[in-house]
């Protein structure tokens, strides 16, 4: 028997049509009202941004990512999406989708930018970032597109609702080598904390809160051996002034 979420009794997440049907099947009720509570569920999603680019993006992470108020995100491979600028993200997104159509591709790019908006509205989560110091020094899109990344990083940092730190390669073993994560927290203590994982294999989802709070715990542990907000930002612009010399833009 498929198990539900509790998130779906504290209104906390919206279920999807084929939730409503799983519950139905589960608690009982007539084809009509089935009919009629699944459509039900397809016309309240509807008022979420992300459902005018259900045809490139996965709604689920989404809303969850929409309904936070503190979200803390570990990254080792690249800029995460809330920071990453357009040509950042296209030459990621051409890059991990080789054979998409390029008015795919261009769907795609859209949707990254429209997540973006959640840090600048008036009720913007908390967002706590630590990048692998290898995330600054890998070049995706070239040494122009990465300059520009990093000076978007660096204006990020300003915002009140922003933290951001940076693992040195300097420290060698830590707390995070096992892969990146998010830890999304929502408001009022209505509901638990989710843990998101995402890779080849799909995205996973942890719930259960023995399995968040290790992940909360690894995530503070990563804080700490990470650098200070202000040498963060002092290494993020001295990169990016590295970049702009080996290519001889002005500094």
């Amino acid at each position: 028997m498929k198990l539900l979420s509790p998130r779906f009794e504290t209104a906390s997440t919206r279920p999807k049509p084929a939730d409503v049907e799983a519950m139905l099947d589960l608690y009982g009720g007539g084809e009509s009202q089935k009919l009629t509570l699944m459509q039900l569920a397809r016309d309240i999603r509807k008022r979420g941004w992300w459902s005018a680019f259900n045809d490139v993006l996965a709604d689920s992470f989404a809303e969850l990512e929409d309904d936070a108020t503190t979200i803390r995100s570990w990254q080792v491979q690249f800029v995460p999406g809330l920071l990453q600028t357009s040509d950042y993200a296209l030459a990621l997104i051409r890059i991990l989708s080789p054979d998409a159509a390029e008015d795919a591709l261009l769907r795609r790019l859209q949707a990254r930018m429209a997540r973006r908006a959640i840090l600048e509205r008036r009720d913007a989560p908390s967002y706590d970032v630590v990048l692998d110091e290898a995330v600054l020094r890998r070049p995706v899109g070239g040494v122009q597109v990465m300059a520009r990344q990093l000076d978007a990083l660096v204006e990020a940092a300003s915002r009140p609702n922003v933290s951001m730190r940076v693992m040195p390669l300097s420290v060698g073993e830590h707390a995070g080598m096992d892969g990146p994560f998010v830890v999304l927290s929502f408001a009022d203590g209505q509901d638990e904390d989710v843990a998101y994982l995402e890779g080849m294999g799909g995205e996973i989802y942890l719930e259960d809160v023995e399995q968040v709070n290790r992940c909360n715990v690894r995530f503070d542990r990563i804080c700490d051996q990470a650098l200070s907000e202000s040498d963060s930002v002092t290494l993020v612009a001295g990169i990016a002034k590295e970049y702009r010399q080996s290519d001889g833009l002005p500094r």
